[in-house]
């Protein structure tokens, strides 16, 4: 993807571009959209791309990186001449939608925990992370889609937890090449399955014990924002729920594979997301 890392000094940022080269499954329940919703959950899409990039960077020191973070949280309040394109965009939408500043700067900060911690002792503590990095997203998100019922609001919460939950579970293997360990400590500790295993890539009973444990999480976040979710949003909520059905089937897939996630890249295959999308599309109907 092109470098959008530098929103400090004014490297142009093409939201529609962001979303374009991104290979996420968010950019696929766009579809559902129309094209004012469409536009605006793109700028803030390429909004949450764009920090992200900036905390995964490997051309960026630490100091960098937070300096770059302090920027963006700066900008989503106060206006700059020197603000890259994206920032009064980001701006804009804060506006129209009402957002909360503070939300946005969840996000941030989900993103700037991964400069710090490499590990979690507890799922409480890992929470915190999730609830960041992915439910905060969801959050605002559901503001653009458009809700009626303030319930919608735990069904994205819940949402959230779900979504990374899986993503965690399917990324073992490339986070280990950053250094990074999502799964709880407590959790290895549980199932006897030491870090020196995981950092081994030993692929054993007790690992696959610990990813079922992970998954059954997952699941139950899931069932959760299904039932959390009000019936009258739930034609508003179609680009959350294609997200829902891509993961749901992603995290099939990798249990009844019995998590070979040291050795795979776990993803569906287009045929498979475009079955989901059109499920979803139809029920909306």
């Amino acid at each position: 993807m092109d470098s959008v890392l530098s929103p400090a000094v004014g490297i142009h940022v093409n939201a529609a571009k962001i979303t374009r080269q991104s290979k996420s499954n968010l950019a696929l329940a766009f579809i559902s959209l129309g094209r004012e919703r469409r536009r605006d959950i793109t700028i803030f899409y390429a909004f949450c791309r764009v920090i992200d990039d900036i905390a995964d960077s490997s051309e960026l020191d630490v100091a960098e990186k937070r300096a770059r973070l302090t920027a963006w949280r700066k900008m989503l309040r106060t206006p700059k001449p020197a603000d890259p394109p994206l920032a009064p965009e980001v701006r804009s939408l804060i506006d129209k939608y009402s957002l909360s500043p503070s939300m946005l700067e969840e996000i941030i900060a989900g993103v700037e925990m991964d400069l710090s911690i490499s590990r979690y002792a507890t799922f409480e503590e890992l929470r915190v992370y999730c609830y960041r990095v992915a439910s905060a997203v969801g959050l605002v998100s559901i503001e653009i889609f458009g809700y009626r019922n303030p319930a919608c609001k735990d069904y994205a919460l819940e949402l959230g937890l779900a979504l990374q939950m899986t993503n965690i579970i399917r990324d073992v293997g490339k986070d280990l090449r950053s250094g990074r360990i999502y799964l709880p400590q407590e959790d290895l500790a549980r199932f006897d399955y030491s870090e020196t295993e995981l950092q081994d890539r030993q692929y054993n009973e007790r690992f696959i014990r610990l990813m079922e444990f992970e998954a059954a999480r997952a699941r139950e976040f899931f069932s959760r924002a299904a039932a959390a979710l009000p019936s009258e949003d739930r034609r508003a909520m179609v680009p959350a729920e294609i997200m829902s059905a891509i993961y749901r089937g992603l995290l099939r897939r990798m249990e009844a594979d019995k998590f070979r996630v040291f050795e795979k890249e776990y993803r569906l295959s287009r045929l498979a997301k475009a079955s989901r999308i059109a499920t979803q599309l139809l029920k909306s109907l």
